[in-house]
């Protein structure tokens, strides 16, 4: 009598395993072709102009880096971000659809890797091709730096949000790239939501800005703090509320990378980069108006001495804010392409092919 035994269970392959596996065969796919090559070149040829740009025209060459260094710096750095945003879209947004309309991802589905190793992965090439893009601006932000008025804990700052700032960018463009049936939509689709968050934001705060106001009270008064007539009469106005709004604006990606650079500040406590003062900008709409303003006619008032560091001091930092809620739509979005390519599917959408 011959006895049979039970196949043993196929387990899937470590996480870490599976994940790097995916990542290679991602990165030996773009390596293979001249185009990425070629993209990549632009992008080093374009800031390397910009570069050139602005040390001519800020006079660095006559001696004056110390004082504009970190203008220069921030604005090259400005200027990666927004080449960034347009470059990580076209890399990611059709990471998954792109092949199931190839035919080629169920040949990934049928193997030991498990549908979050493989979405995972395809981040985390995705992340790294735009990172390839980033490293090669490397040298001109150094030129940056070396011209002066940029310290090392800044540049590190902003070279690290700036590469967060790109993975949430990939991570956009690879959940839609899941959630969405046509490659060509989830590309569209990243690119918007990138404009939503980097355009979008300006606009809807203006508009809620606009539209929501207080009424404030303005009264001349004496030494002693009471109603001075003779000085002038008292009058009613109205004021923006941009204080409800300014959570609108942390989601700025821009925004985020100045808020999250700490501020420089020059000898007169002003910003001495484009970062800090759009950081200042933006922790000064926290700031709730006053809805009664008292003008002391007699002079003997003591002006406001608090300036942007205490600003800096008392207000919400922006960026930890905006940068947990875009954290939260790129993880809500992978975790949608994770559950949509999920395999056996259980139902698929009308023209949609099984793998």
């Amino acid at each position: 009598m011959t006895t049979t035994t039970a196949p043993e269970p196929v387990r899937a392959l470590p996480f870490l395993r599976g994940a790097g596996l995916v990542v290679r065969l991602e990165l030996a796919q773009r390596v293979r072709g001249v185009s990425s090559f070629v993209l990549l070149g632009l992008f080093f040829l374009l800031v390397g102009a910009v570069t050139g740009l602005l040390v001519v025209a800020s006079g660095v060459l006559s001696g004056s880096g110390a004082q504009v260094g970190g203008w220069i710096y921030s604005v090259l750095v400005y200027f990666v971000l927004l080449l960034g945003s347009l470059v990580t879209p076209a890399l990611s947004g059709a990471a998954i659809n792109g092949e199931r309309d190839a035919g080629t991802l169920a040949s990934m589905q049928v193997t030991l890797l498990t549908t979050p190793q493989l979405v995972l992965g395809k981040l985390a090439s995705a992340w790294l091709v735009a990172l390839a893009f980033l490293v090669s601006t490397l040298p001109f932000l150094l030129v940056a730096v070396l011209v002066g008025g940029v310290s090392a804990v800044s540049a590190l700052v902003s070279v690290l949000v700036l590469a967060v700032q790109l993975g949430v960018v990939a991570a956009i463009g690879v959940g839609l790239s899941g959630i969405l049936d046509r490659p060509l939509m989830s590309v569209v689709t990243t690119y918007l939501v990138v404009a939503a968050l980097s355009v979008g934001s300006l606009i809807a705060f203006g508009l809620l800005t606009t539209v929501t106001v207080s009424e404030t009270r303005t009264v001349f008064v004496d030494g002693a703090g009471n109603p001075d007539p003779e000085c002038g009469s008292a009058y009613e106005s109205t004021v923006p509320r941009a204080d409800r709004y300014w959570g609108l604006l942390a989601l700025n990606p821009f925004v985020v990378l100045a808020d999250a650079v700490p501020p420089q500040l020059d000898r007169n406590g002003q910003p001495a980069d484009l970062f800090g003062g759009i950081a200042l900008g933006v922790r000064q709409l926290q700031v709730p108006p006053d809805l009664l303003v008292e003008i002391d006619c007699s002079g003997t008032s003591q002006p406001d001495s608090s300036g942007p560091a205490d600003l800096f001091a008392e207000t919400v930092p922006s960026w930890f804010v905006g940068l947990t809620l875009q954290l939260a739509l790129a993880v809500g979005l992978v975790l949608g392409a994770i559950r949509r390519t999920a395999t056996p599917a259980a139902r698929l959408p009308k023209g949609r092919r099984v793998a």
